[in-house]
Order: structure tokens, then sequence, then C-alpha cells
């Protein structure tokens, strides 16, 4: 779910809340008086933000000034879900990681569009997926590199790292951790490089391009949009972890990711509308017809 308290005048204001709430309004501009800084604090701008989209999109259905979640019957969260433009943007990206600076974002997207692209990850589902796994591995891309030193791998054939000091060189890097000297040597041969020669390893972490495209590649060549097409996050976290080390924090992720992707609900007057012209137009053809005969 996108936020988990209620938001705005007297609300609870859980600081990824307001955040979320102040990143809608500011992509449901210009209804809205944004561009709101999207700090987490709610005051007395993000409360007027609030008002003014309630009074132009919402009308009376909800308290004036106050956001609640889906589950509680709010209709002004599904109406700011409703009014985001279509397609994945930076901005969606930011509020799927809600942790992750505006900086950090615009280093990534561009990387993530391509990478996403040419890995088939395409679809809705797919995205969501994939962000989840690569947000919680990278702390929504806060990390590129492995905090811990890298010994634990240090002697462990099953990741090519046979020689001395391999665990430390080849710890994880990139948006998804890539780990091990075998999983360094495919990589780079995938892209015609050569990341076992010092100090190139490193590059994996450093180049935001490289940090998208290890991920990618490892996504690929896992076959991992099968589990990801069956909505299987398990199996995806096992696959990926090798067990299901934080799970829930990658279903969180998850559950925000299939909420920003998510196509628009049509909106029930526009409905109507669509369902009248084909009612005239079906009219006009049965006219055209009794003319002719």
């Amino acid at each position: 779910m996108c936020i988990a308290a209620t938001v705005g005048r007297a609300g609870k204001n859980d600081r990824d809340d307001v955040r979320t709430v102040q990143l809608l309004l500011n992509l449901n501009s210009p209804q809205t008086l944004g561009p709101l800084v999207a700090d987490g604090t709610c005051g007395a701008g993000t409360i007027a933000a609030i008002e003014l989209f309630q009074h132009g999109v919402v009308g009376g259905k909800d308290t004036a000034g106050i956001v609640t979640p889906q589950t509680h019957g709010g209709t002004t969260l599904q109406a700011l879900q409703s009014g985001m433009v279509l397609g994945f943007t930076a901005e969606k990206l930011q509020g799927i990681y809600v942790h992750a600076s505006g900086s950090t974002i615009g280093k990534f997207f561009a990387s993530l569009i391509a990478g996403m692209a040419s890995a088939a990850i395409t679809t809705p589902l797919r995205r969501a997926h994939f962000l989840a796994q690569v947000g919680h591995e990278s702390g929504e891309l806060r990390y590129t590199e492995e905090i811990a030193s890298g010994t634990a791998y240090e002697g462990r054939a099953d990741l090519g790292n046979t020689q001395k000091g391999d665990g430390s060189r080849f710890k994880g890097r990139g948006l998804i951790q890539l780990t091990g000297r075998a999983n360094y040597v495919a990589f780079g041969q995938s892209c015609a490089q050569d990341f076992c020669a010092a100090p190139a390893e490193s590059r994996i972490a450093t180049d935001p391009s490289l940090a998208v495209q290890a991920a990618t590649w490892f996504w690929q060549t896992h076959n991992l949009n099968t589990f990801a097409d069956k909505d299987d996050t398990a199996a995806l976290t096992r696959r990926i972890n090798g067990g299901l080390n934080g799970l829930s924090d990658r279903e969180r992720i998850l559950a925000r990711a299939k909420w920003f992707l998510a196509a628009p609900a049509p909106d029930p007057a526009t409905i109507a509308l669509l369902k009248a012209m084909e009612a005239a137009e079906e009219e006009l053809e049965w006219e055209d017809k009794d003319a002719i005969w």
C-alpha cells in the first residue's frame, strides 16, 4: 500500500507517508499549489495543497485537509493515483524508493530505463518485481557496494573464488550485489570488459550504468522474468539471495512499486461518456442502414 496512516490536518503524519503524499501532489500538478518540497514534514503548505486538490478534483467526499489510506475508504489517495501521468517516470521511481534522494534517482533513472528494456523487464509486474529486488539489495539505490568486507566469501569455490583475496575483491557490487569471481568474469564477457584486473572490479559499484547493467545481466541470465510473471517474490528472493533474507522489505517495496506502476483506474464520468458515444455511433449506423434499405 502507498501510505500506512493518515496525512494532513490532525493526521498521524509519519514522515514516509507525508513524503509520499507530497510526491503525489507534485505528480498531479497543476491541480495543486506545487511543487512542494518533499521533505516528509506536514506543514501549512502541504495541508493547503491537499485541500486545493480535494476541492478541485475530489469534491466533498473526504474530510478537508486530510488523506486517508485506501483501506480506510479514502478517495483522495485513489484520485491522486489516477491523476499520475502514464508510463514509468523518475517521479514515480521516487515514489517507489521513498527513502532515496532526488539526486540519487536522477543518477540512476536513465540507466534503469535502458537496462530494463534490454532485459525485457517491460511489463508493470516485471518492473515492480525487479525494482523491489534491486531496491532491497541496494538500500533503495543508496548502496552499490556491499558494506561487509567480503571475507565471508573467501574460498567459496561455488562463486569462483579460488585465489587468495578473492572474497574481498569480488564482494557484492552493483544494484543486485553481484558476488564472486565467476560472476564478475561472466558479466565482463557479456559487455566485453575485464573486471578481474584490479582496480576494475570497483567500477561495477562506482559507474551507475555498470551498476544497473550488472543487475539486469544477472536478472536476464537467471531467467527471473519467469518468476516475476508468476508474481512469486519468494522464488525471486531465493535465486538472488540464496535464501529469504529481507523478504518483508522486498514485499514492502513491491507493494509500492505495484501501486505506482498500476494503470490508472478509468474515471466513471469518462466511461459513461464513452458508452454514450458508442451508443450514438450505433444509432447512426442503424439510421444509415435504414436509409439504404
